[in-house]
């Protein structure tokens, strides 16, 4: 995205006054780069929402890039809608945003202003610079209220997201795999047999070995017909027993396993 994404507002969480320098890529390939040639030493990225689902191409870049998890942010998704300095919500005529955020929206639009016009831009904060470079009062954009600072707009109205405790889970990556002593969480990735009950084998080492498994993701596997490569979250520590038992375990039923990162 550009400045003022909520991939930003993520890595402003996270980082807080640690960073020296930040810089916004078009696409998230784009970030991954960025960390595998050395220009930045993390990249910041979505992962998942908790009313749409799955970023599924990043968990497909997981696979790809020889990269670590090493820390998440939860971020609360607080839309708004801002137009330009004097406009009102009388004004408003064309509304644009990313096309997630409109989803999130679709009530307050759908109830209150079905006669706006919705277009999808590929960012929120695309959409709220559109907005001041047109300087056009009967168009508005739906983003965070942070937008209306940096690109000097005005509020026309807050948390018009449908659902109030939306929030997205960011992760945070890194070329170097690092892991915090104190981590109690543990991302997996694994490829297995295509066969009868080779998924319920690899789960029940899990299962008796105590683990907490809080989520599970299957993605296809490039150039192979219906075979899957899954992602799985346990809680623990990789210094833990009864993980590093689950770990043999898992090893001698799958095919491939990965630890993406403790943290």
């Amino acid at each position: 995205g550009v400045q003022g994404a909520y991939s930003q507002l993520a890595m402003m969480a996270f980082f807080g006054e640690n960073i020296k320098d930040s810089f916004h890529v078009d696409l998230w390939r784009d970030a991954m780069d960025a960390i595998n040639d050395g220009r930045a030493d993390y990249a910041v990225l979505p992962i998942e929402n908790s009313l749409a689902g799955s970023v599924e191409e990043n968990f497909d870049l997981l696979s790809e890039y020889n990269v670590a998890i090493v820390g998440e942010q939860i971020l609360k998704v607080d839309h708004a809608l801002l137009g330009v300095k004097g406009a009102t919500i009388e004004d408003i005529k064309t509304v644009y945003s990313h096309p997630k955020a409109i989803s999130q929206c679709e009530g307050y639009i759908r109830n209150l202003h079905m006669d706006w016009d919705v277009i999808n831009l590929r960012n929120t904060a695309v959409s709220a610079m559109k907005i001041r470079d047109d300087k056009d009062k009967t168009q508005a954009a739906i983003g965070s209220t942070y937008n209306a600072t940096l690109y000097d707009l005005d509020i026309l109205e807050e948390s018009i997201q449908d659902a109030k405790n939306n929030e997205t889970r960011f992760i945070i990556v890194s070329k170097d795999k690092k892991y915090r002593s104190k981590a109690d969480k543990i991302s997996l990735c694994l490829e297995i047999n295509h066969e009868p009950g080779s998924l319920y084998r690899i789960l029940s080492n899990l299962m008796f070995n105590g683990i907490n498994m809080n989520r599970i993701e299957s993605r296809p596997i490039k150039g192979v017909n219906w075979q899957y490569r899954f992602f799985i979250d346990i809680d623990g520590n990789l210094d833990d027993e009864a993980v590093r038992n689950a770990l043999i375990g898992l090893s001698e039923e799958c095919v491939s396993v990965r630890v993406l990162g403790n943290y």
